[in-house]
């Protein structure tokens, strides 16, 4: 079993809460700062406690609820240079060995965060930072549905005659967020061997186009780049048939990826009149996907979701109900997998699977704390650092 590390994170928005939320799912100590805003703002601290189905808690509403489970929170004023007094004194006294932001790179000097500044506290500290373009652009800001319209995103998804469209998740800050994850392991494995820390610098915008591995290398031998990168909507770009079809009482998507495939699903019931010599190949069904895609639809107007996922899984094709999200979640194998937090109330909520089990969430039922309230912890963790507490602008070492 790894050793449990501490992790001090400037973080808001998705991508870093992701990422430490990841560590926090290792039973290690998170520690999220916040800035505690203006006398009387009505909405202090991360915007993004705030938004979401409201769970009954002011500043933990459902969208910050996920990526913030397990962890601890405190406010400190980072422009001020007494507060960054603080910071450094923390790292310092609780044996920080992780420090993570995802504040724009223009702002590392003037919150007193740069690598440079914080390893005095800790010479073996790991710093990792989150920006849309890395260092070298230090004043670009950058949101996931803005990064998806730049990098080919959009262009790759929707219909081929409509619009450009998102993707129906934020996947280039969930990309960002397991790169730094990622990341910082690698550099504790390299703390072993050298004894010496590490930054560690992300840009979103190069994880995003890291995942254009199946679409870029393309470019440099499509005869007509326009037919290569149209949007292509429910399809495969290279297998046909692969789509999403309406059936009696739903939508049923199939993945054809072989001849052999074709010819199963072919001689199922319904579907005899698909077959047809110039449809043998792949090649052959790209040039006629369109009277197929008919000739599919025709065959699950006598079929229920239901009846043609099991008809096709007797034959070993790849065949799937399109689901809702509420769906999703009640499927026998994801349900079982589900992490989960106790409200005030006492009430017991699931929230999400996470991509790999660990031991420290088998060892608690998959149970893990409610996210901090904001400055939840103020207190015990400025006196932890030899600190009184009063208010982080005015704290006394």
């Amino acid at each position: 079993m790894l050793k449990k590390r501490t992790i001090l994170s400037l973080e808001q928005a998705l991508t870093l809460p992701y990422a430490t939320e990841r560590f926090a799912q290792l039973g290690w100590r998170v520690i999220r700062i916040e800035t505690a805003g203006k006398l009387g703002q009505k909405r202090p601290g991360d915007p993004n406690r705030y938004i979401g189905e409201n769970t009954g808690i002011e500043d933990l509403h459902a969208y910050f609820l996920a990526p913030n489970l397990g962890k601890e929170a405190i406010t400190l004023n980072l422009k001020d240079p007494n507060d960054q007094i603080l910071l450094k004194r923390i790292i310092k006294e609780l044996r920080v060995d992780v420090f993570m932001c995802n504040t724009l790179p223009k702002r590392y000097q003037q919150f007193g965060i740069e690598y440079e500044t914080l390893k005095e506290a800790n010479s073996e500290l790991i710093w990792c930072g989150i920006s849309a373009f890395g260092p070298e652009y230090p004043d670009r800001a950058g949101y996931d549905p803005a990064l998806q319209a730049m990098l080919g995103y959009m262009h790759l998804t929707g219909e081929p005659d409509r619009d450009p469209m998102l993707c129906g998740l934020p996947l280039i800050d969930l990309k960002a967020g397991d790169e730094a994850f990622a990341q910082v392991l690698l550099a504790m494995l390299e703390l072993q061997q050298t004894g010496k820390g590490k930054r560690i610098d992300i840009s979103m915008a190069q994880c995003a186009t890291s995942w254009l591995i199946t679409a870029l290398p393309q470019v440099q031998f499509a005869e007509d780049e326009s037919r290569l990168f149209a949007r292509s909507a429910n399809e495969h770009r290279s297998f046909v048939p692969s789509n999403s079809y309406p059936t009696k009482d739903g939508y049923a998507y199939l993945a054809i990826g072989s001849d052999a495939q074709w010819q199963k699903f072919t001689e199922i019931e319904g579907f005899e009149h698909c077959a047809k010599p110039n449809r043998t190949t792949n090649k052959g069904r790209k040039e006629d996907k369109e009277n197929i895609y008919a000739d599919i639809q025709r065959g699950l107007e006598n079929y229920t979701t239901t009846e043609f996922i099991e008809v096709c899984l007797m034959n070993n094709l790849a065949v799937a109900p399109v689901n809702d999200v509420k769906q999703v979640g009640e499927l026998d194998f994801i349900e079982k997998l589900m992490v989960k937090t106790i409200l005030p109330g006492g009430r017991e909520v699931k929230l999400f699977p996470v991509p790999m089990d660990t031991d420290y969430l088998k060892e608690n039922n998959n149970v893990m704390s409610l996210p901090p309230r904001l400055g939840e912890h103020n207190e015990k963790i400025f006196s932890e650092a030899g600190i009184q507490f009063t208010k982080p602008s005015e704290m006394i070492i």
